[in-house]
């Protein structure tokens, strides 16, 4: 009897012990509100809509980790996007379309395989006032180029923090194999192809960081086709509050350098805001975006002013408001390129709620 309780003990803590080493966890966001924009393309007439993924994409995956021994672990993770307005998948193309990769883990840092973020979309996570929202943040003007895509198919990646330095670097095959950039084209190397390199430094309150970019035209005819993003920012902490301040060169040539019909060979993107917690719950957010074309005066202005609210740890309610300044003939919105009447002005604005779990 001893014996065979013994025997049951020692089962236990070894499965105890393969469960403390490996596991996986189910999390998402579900974010949805109401949202009114003007001046829409076509015929500028206004439009009340009810919206999904206005702040942070709606989406659920699986994050998994495995202690593999010796200070090594396998990762991976599975993300999937989805409209909460009508339950649909945010792209019907692929099921996991926002991350689908799996690699390993060490004092070396991460080097995953699969569909990843790519580093210009990692660095303004970090460094843009609205984090990239969906609506109405850098995300939106960062599109002025082609290949504006945030995401890389068949991409390698490495990201290491040593104390306050993270160094990264991302190689992709062929950065959006479903809009016909797969790449991996037997002979022609280049057709598909990106590669990004970066660097941030964090110290306490500051945090400063440099990016490159490049992405290639994806059919044997289009691979010297490129677009060239090179991007400097930084944050600074103090008290309350959190300023941001940043500037994105890009370049464009062939087929790249065409936006909503309109050639676009070289631009200047510079923003700034700042961040205020007025109580622990309650936070504003002010930001300006200004993106400068080289080639033409078609030059837009986007402002945007932010409230969130923290109804609890997971959930939040949120209003936006923003403002898109055009000149020109420029069909800039606050949805991005070509979602506004071409040479008019758009105001937007929504409110909605936010879920995390």
């Amino acid at each position: 009897m001893k014996m065979k309780l013994f025997a049951a003990a020692v089962a236990a803590l070894a499965a105890g012990g393969a469960y403390a080493q490996s596991s996986v966890t189910l999390y998402g966001i579900a974010d949805v509100g109401v949202e009114y924009v003007n001046k829409q393309p076509g015929n500028g007439d206004s439009v009340f809509r009810m919206t999904s993924g206005n702040y942070s994409g709606s989406r659920f995956g699986l994050r998994g980790v495995e202690d593999l021994g010796g200070g090594l672990k396998a990762i991976f993770t599975l993300e999937n996007g989805f409209n909460v307005d009508t339950g649909g998948q945010a792209d019907s193309s692929r099921f996991f379309n926002r991350l689908a990769f799996v690699g390993l883990q060490g004092n070396f840092g991460a080097v995953t395989l699969g569909r990843q973020n790519n580093l210009i979309y990692d660095f303004g996570i970090q460094f843009d006032p609205m984090v990239v929202a969906t609506r109405y943040s850098l995300g939106n003007m960062d599109g002025d180029l082609g290949g504006g895509t945030g995401r890389a198919d068949n991409a390698i990646k490495y990201r290491g923090t040593f104390g306050g330095l993270t160094a990264s670097a991302l190689y992709s095959f062929g950065w959006n194999g479903n809009n016909g950039v797969g790449g991996e084209i037997p002979g022609e190397a280049k057709a598909g192809r990106e590669y990004d390199l970066g660097l941030t430094y964090a110290n306490g309150p500051f945090a400063v960081g440099a990016v490159f970019n490049e992405k290639r035209g994806g059919t044997i005819a289009t691979s010297s086709d490129k677009v060239r993003k090179a991007a400097v920012a930084g944050s600074f902490a103090f008290g309350p509050a959190k300023a941001f301040l940043g500037y994105r060169y890009g370049k464009a040539t062939g087929s790249l350098s065409v936006v909503s019909g309109a050639a676009i060979e070289r631009s200047d993107l510079y923003w700034g805001g700042v961040t205020y917690n007025v109580t622990p719950a309650f936070a504003l957010t002010g930001a300006a975006y200004y993106t400068k074309n080289k080639n033409t005066d078609n030059d837009p202005w986007q402002f945007v002013v932010s409230g969130d609210y923290a109804l609890s740890k997971r959930t939040d309610a949120y209003l936006n408001v923003a403002y898109a300044r055009n000149k020109g003939n420029n069909s800039y919105g606050l949805g991005g390129y070509g979602t506004a009447e071409a040479g008019s002005n758009q105001t937007g604005a929504v409110v909605g709620i936010r879920h995390r779990f």
